[in-house]
This record gives structure tokens, C-alpha cells and sequence, in this order.
């Protein structure tokens, strides 16, 4: 039973934390007009903010002028004015963290698109190396803990520096003695949290791994759910994710653990300055350096001033967290894509189907080489199998003829030309493939068959299940050909599924026909039935068959031997039967 991170075991590389940040504000800056907008709407709130303390200060040195000298009518003003600027602030501050959340959903929807088409743009090697749990675990969990953080974090850290420096700037103007009293506060805050984000960097990104593994491994068992219930695995494998939920679990702890920490501790250093504004202010008081109102205001001020110090470090965690998770999926639009056409390359139309394999040598890991030399060669119109024990290399032959890889050496030909000349595309459709790993969707019976030819019609659709032989059981089914199935074909077997992949390729009419094991889960009666469907499929196409059960490909034109990357013989049934060497060794072993 596959391990968790088998293949999903990424080592993430620690990434810039300031280039993941620029790029995430790239995306924010797509909504230009409405992202300047609502930072201007952040600035006029905490300049209201600012100006607040302000009046308060001059409200109360208006009304601590003396008995007989106070002056309702500026303290009346001044606190109204004080209000007005508060109530203003706080309505802009609304309209910011709403339109916030807007951006935040558009930016989560653009980097969900990006990523799905990066996805699609991917090499098949990608998916082998990855767990699909760990991928759908950057499509889903990162990008909404990226998202959640821009909704709220970043414009509070932008504002948060204005009122930060705003309020510095309005308390040098009152009094230079008190700031002096404070100012140690600053570096100490600044040192502390720049050697914290040293410590919790890391974490956070081994949080966001391990996430990625446990969702890895949950995906695995979920798919293989059958097979451990046949073998009674079940309490193994609740070990094994408890293990690795532990291990999600100590990860979380260990990095928000240590990140909760920061708030408290700024807290106390902001606190403490505060405690030497009041001593410093009492004695400056004393000696009618500063009066009640500079005092007032400049209280007032400093916790304007360590306000936004204490959120940021509060915050810090989610800041961090978002930037571990921003390099995942950042890492991941950062893959290398899928080899594109070659400059000039040409659109392979209705291809004859002549298809030649010269001198190819290839693996799937750099110095482990599965394929040797292979040479063959194909006449249009001509079935060539492939058999073979299992690991001989017949699959790879096929993911070689689709370019789901290139040969390290060699080269394949159709139609007289390397494949490489094509395009990708028209090379990829000019063959129809039915696999013995079945694939359907959660949609229509109908969409199903008809998902490799657009607008085909319904008589279409019909013809193609009645060769297939899936007409009957379709017409039995409460909603015919409208029948939604559920996600991964769950509510048919899986020989109707793979009736339905036939129905596909026999309507995607192509020159080029790939069968691999295409009536593996077909009874016996059934599959006879198919047989024959195929022999009218097949009929003036290259065909390339991959077969375990030797009697389904007697009549192959072409039959190819391979053990171990290598082609140890070739010929028609007849003439491999009479040398008597491994295929008449494979096929008198399926008989006696």
C-alpha cells in the first residue's frame, strides 16, 4: 500500500518572502482602479483617525482654562468635530474591508483559473510525481488562506504604516521631551518581530507541507476505499492517518504556537512605553513643560501610534501563514510546461496512419532506461499488439506515441514526419484510446459518449452505444441517454463504463486507434460481442493493441514481443507460433 508522500515527498525550497508578496499584490492590481480606491478610503479613515485625539486635546485644554475662562461653545465644537471624524472613519472603514472581500474573492477566482490552466499546460510527469490530494490541496485550502489574508491583512498593514507614522509625526508636534520617554518601544518592537518571522517562516511552510501530505494520503484511501475494505486494512489505515494527522497536527502547533507569542510580547512593550509616557508626562506636568491637554493627546496618540503595532504582530501568523501557502501555489505556476511546438510545426490532418519507431531509448527517471533501441513500424491500415509480461514496457510505447513524453533518443515517425513536426494537438487527435483504467465524469450518459466530438447528435450518439454494445442497458435506465452519473461513474460497474469509453472512441472518428486492454472489464459473452464492434472500428485504421489475454489479438497483422524494454520478436500469429520462443511460451501458458 503506497506510503503518505510517496509521490507527493516535495521539498519546498524557501522562497523570497517580498518577491511571493509583489506577486501576490499583481494580482490585487488587475482591479486597479477599485484596489487604489479602496486604499485612498483606507488613508482618509485613519487620517479621520488622527485628527480625532487632536480635538480631544484641545476640547480639554478649553475646558481646564480655569473657572469663568472655559469656552462651551469650542468644547462643544471640538468634540463634535471629534465625533464627526470618528463616525466618518469608522463608515470608511466599512466600505474598505466589504470592497476588501471583493477583491479578495476575484483575486482566489483568478488564481483558482490560473492554476487549473497551468494544470492543463502541465507534462504527464507532473501528476505521476505529485499526489492529486497534495494538488487539489493548492487549488482549495492554499488559495483561500492567500485570499483571506488579502481580504483583510494587507490594506490593515498599509494603513497600519500611515497611522503608525501619522501619529509619530503628531507626537513629535506636541512634545519631543515625551517621545523621548517612548522611543525605545520602536526598535524593540521592529528587532523582535523581524527575528520572530525568522523563527515561524519555516514552520508555516512545513505547516502548509504537511497539510498538503495529509490530504495527499486522505485522497489515496479514499480512491482505494474497496481494496482496504477487502483486505481488512481498515484499522492499519486509521494508524497511518492518525500518524499523520499527528504529524499536521504538531506542525500547526509548532508554528502557531510560537507565532501567538508575538502579541502578547509587543503588547508588553507597547504597555511599557505607555507606563513611561505617564511617569515622564507627570514629572514634564510638574514643571510646566507640557499641560493636561498635550498629555491627553499624546496618550491618546501613542495608542494610536502602538495600536496598529499590536495588530500587525497579531496578525503576523495569518501574514505568514498566507506567504508559506502563496509559495506552494506560486511553486506550482512556476512549473515548467509541457514541451511546445516546435516553430513551424505543421497540423497533422486526416493521417494515414503510418507510423515508424527508429532506434528509441527512454525512462522515466534520468540513468534508469526501460525502453532500448526499440525499433517499429506500422502500415496504414495495419493492427500491430503489443504484449508481454507486466513492467515489459508496453504502456510506455503508448504514452511515446501520444508524446506524453519525448524519447531520450530516436525518434517517432508519422506519416513520414518526426512527431515532434506536428503540433501537439493535431498529433493527439489523430489517435482515439480506449484504456483499460476506465475514465468518465459526473455528467449525462450522452456528454459521456460524446465528449470527444463537439455538437454530435443524438442518432450519432446512439449508433456509437449500439456498437458498443451499452444501447440496451442505456435504454433501461430511468432516464435513458440523460442519465447523470455520479462523480467517477460510482452508481454503474465498471464493464459499463468501460462500454461507454468504447461508445466514446468508436464516435471520435480518427486514422489512429490506441486499445489498452479495452475489454479487461467486459464478461465473456460481452466481450465477443465487442470484438466484433471492433473488427468495424478498426477497419481502415492503424490500430495498436495492448493485450494480456492473447486470444483477443490472433489476428493482429503485426504482433510485437517485448521483455524488459526490449523487442524480442515480431510476426503474425502463425509464424510466432512456429518458432515456439516467448509468445508461443505466453500463449500455450494462458491454454494448458
Amino acid at each position: 500500500m503506497p506510503g503518505p508522500g510517496d509521490r507527493g515527498g516535495e521539498k519546498q525550497k524557501p522562497k523570497n518572502a517580498k518577491k511571493t508578496l509583489r506577486r501576490l499584490l499583481a494580482y490585487m492590481l488587475r482591479y486597479g482602479w477599485v484596489f487604489f480606491v479602496l486604499l485612498i478610503f483606507a488613508f482618509a479613515s485613519n487620517i479621520g483617525n488622527l485628527l480625532g485625539p487632536d480635538f480631544a486635546g484641545k476640547a480639554i485644554n478649553e475646558a481646564t482654562a480655569g473657572k469663568g475662562n472655559v469656552n462651551m461653545h469650542m468644547v462643544i465644537r471640538y468634540g463634535l468635530l471629534m465625533l464627526l471624524v470618528y463616525v466618518g472613519s469608522n463608515i470608511l472603514s466599512f466600505l474598505v474591508n466589504i470592497g476588501m472581500m471583493y477583491v479578495g474573492r476575484k483575486v482566489a477566482r483568478n488564481l483558482r483559473r490560473d492554476v487549473f490552466n497551468k494544470l492543463m499546460e502541465l507534462p504527464v510527469d507532473y501528476f505521476d510525481k505529485h499526489l492529486a490530494g497534495d494538488i487539489i490541496s493548492r487549488v482549495s485550502y492554499d488559495i483561500d488562506v492567500v485570499c483571506t489574508s488579502l481580504s483583510s491583512d494587507i490594506v490593515q498593514i498599509l494603513t497600519s504604516t500611515v497611522t503608525v507614522a501619522g501619529s509619530f509625526f503628531m507626537m513629535c508636534l506636541i512634545s519631543l521631551p515625551l517621545v523621548m520617554c517612548m522611543i525605545f518601544t520602536i526598535p524593540a518592537s521592529i528587532l523582535f518581530t523581524r527575528y520572530m518571522g525568522k523563527k515561524t517562516r519555516p514552520l508555516y511552510r512545513a505547516r502548509s507541507r504537511a497539510y498538503g501530505e495529509m490530504n495527499g494520503f486522505a485522497e489515496e484511501m479514499f480512491t482505494g476505499q474497496k481494496t482496504i475494505l477487502s483486505y481488512a486494512n481498515e484499522d492499519r489505515v486509521c494508524e497511518r492517518f492518525s500518524a499523520i494527522n499527528k504529524a499536521a497536527a504538531e506542525a500547526y502547533k509548532e508554528a502557531d504556537g510560537l507565532g501567538m507569542t508575538m502579541g502578547p510580547t509587543i503588547g508588553m512593550i507597547s504597555n511599557t512605553g505607555l507606563s513611561a509616557i505617564g511617569l515622564g508626562g507627570a514629572i514634564l506636568y510638574m514643571y510646566n513643560i507640557v499641560g493636561l491637554g498635550q498629555i491627553s493627546s499624546f496618550i491618546l496618540y501613542s495608542r494610536k501610534f502602538s495600536g496598529p503595532i499590536n495588530e500587525i504582530s497579531n496578525i503576523i501568523n495569518e501574514i505568514f501563514s498566507a506567504l508559506a501557502a502563496a509559495e506552494r501555489v506560486f511553486a506550482l505556476l512556476d512549473e515548467p510546461e509541457e514541451v511546445k511546438d516546435i516553430e513551424g510545426a505543421a497540423e497533422l490532418k486526416n493521417a494515414k496512419g503510418h507510423v515508424e519507431v527508429n532506434d528509441v531509448e527512454f525512462g522515466y527517471i534520468s540513468g534508469k532506461t526501460i525502453l532500448h533501441d526499440l525499433n517499429m513500424k506500422a502500415a496504414p491500415g495495419e493492427t500491430v499488439a503489443i504484449v508481454g509480461h507486466t513492467g515489459a514496457g508496453k504502456t510506455t510505447m503508448i504514452n511515446l506515441l501520444m508524446r506524453f513524453y519525448d524519447p531520450w533518443s530516436g525518434k517517432i515517425c508519422v506519416d513520414g514526419k518526426e512527431n515532434r513536426s506536428y503540433t501537439m494537438e493535431s498529433l493527439r487527435k489523430s489517435y482515439s484510446m480506449v484504456l483499460q483504467e476506465t475514465w468518465v465524469f459526473n455528467g449525462t450518459i450522452f456528454d459521456n459518449i460524446a465528449y470527444g466530438k463537439e455538437n454530435a447528435t443524438h442518432e450519432e450518439v446512439t449508433k456509437a452505444a449500439k456498437a458498443a454494445h451499452i444501447h440496451n442497458y442505456i435504454m433501461k435506465l430511468p432516464e435513458g441517454y440523460n442519465t447523470v452519473i455520479s462523480e467517477d461513474g460510482g452508481n454503474i460497474s465498471k464493464g459499463q463504463k468501460q462500454l461507454i469509453t468504447i461508445a466514446r472512441a468508436m464516435l471520435y472518428d480518427t486514422g489512429m486507434l490506441i486499445l489498452d486492454e479495452a475489454t479487461s472489464n467486459v464478461d465473456t459473452s460481452t466481450e465477443r460481442k465487442v470484438q466484433d464492434a471492433m473488427k468495424k472500428l478498426m477497419k481502415g485504421k492503424t490500430c495498436f493493441i495492448i493485450a494480456h489475454r492473447l486470444s483477443t489479438i490472433r489476428n493482429a497483422d503485426n504482433i510485437i514481443v517485448m521483455e524488459h524494454g526490449d523487442v524480442i520478436e515480431q510476426g503474425c500469429h502463425d509464424v510466432l507460433m512456429e518458432k515456439k520462443g516467448a509468445y508461443y511460451r505466453l500463449y500455450r501458458s494462458q491454454f494448458e
